[in-house]
């Protein structure tokens, strides 16, 4: 009963989405549901905003952001160097080659997690490699990395060093210098980036 019910609560969110897209959009599925199941229950597909930070810090030429929000709060306020890809064009072939390839490393984010782990589902359950989800999303990138909390002066050492990273990713990503002063939002840009052709020779490291 229990693997019912998050049979359940993983594949209606799944089929309300694709529910929503035009016929003509659809695609045949390469993962059963059981298989798609075992994935969600793994949560591998989930990265934290550290690695994120760290990534964006870097300039890291294999990280590609996918804001899966609607256009008018991309445009408020997105991470940098992300792409908008609302959740209901994720099946447009217009970014098929964005979504579908073996170069960079895509990771979908909403302001929670929900919207973009769906957009995970639907693109993994199509066979798509490469696409990870950032937890907890734009809020739960904002209380990290933005504004992180200082601990606790009897913290151990492990929490104090995470939090001057933490403190030190949020400024260089335009953040508050203190945790007691507002976040100040930076957007990065929006434009469709260039797609590699596919080299079946140079994958990336820790696919799904």
């Amino acid at each position: 009963m229990k693997a019912r019910i998050i049979l359940a609560t993983a594949i209606i969110p799944l089929g309300l989405i694709i529910a929503a897209v035009p016929e003509n959009t659809t695609k045949p599925y390469k993962l059963t549901a059981e298989q798609l199941l075992e994935e969600v229950k793994s949560g591998t597909q989930f990265m934290q905003p550290d690695e994120i930070a760290d990534m964006v810090i870097a300039k890291d030429p294999t990280l590609q952001l996918i804001d899966v929000r609607a256009a008018d709060e991309f445009e408020k306020f997105n991470l940098p160097g992300a792409i908008n890809i609302p959740l209901v064009d994720i099946l447009n072939h217009e970014w098929e080659e964005t979504i579908n390839q073996d170069v960079k490393m895509n990771v979908f984010y909403s302001n929670g997690t929900n919207d973009a782990n769906q957009a995970w589902m639907i693109t993994r359950q199509l066979g798509y490699q490469n696409n990870y989800v950032l937890q907890g999303g734009v809020n739960y990138w904002a209380e990290t990395i933005m504004n992180p909390q200082v601990p606790p002066s009897t913290s151990p050492n492990e929490e104090m060093a995470k939090y001057d990273l933490r403190k030190g990713a949020g400024m260089a990503l335009g953040g508050a210098a203190d945790a007691s002063q507002p976040a100040v939002a930076s957007a990065g840009g929006g434009a469709k980036p260039p797609i590699q052709k596919k080299d079946k020779k140079k994958k990336v490291q820790g696919g799904c």
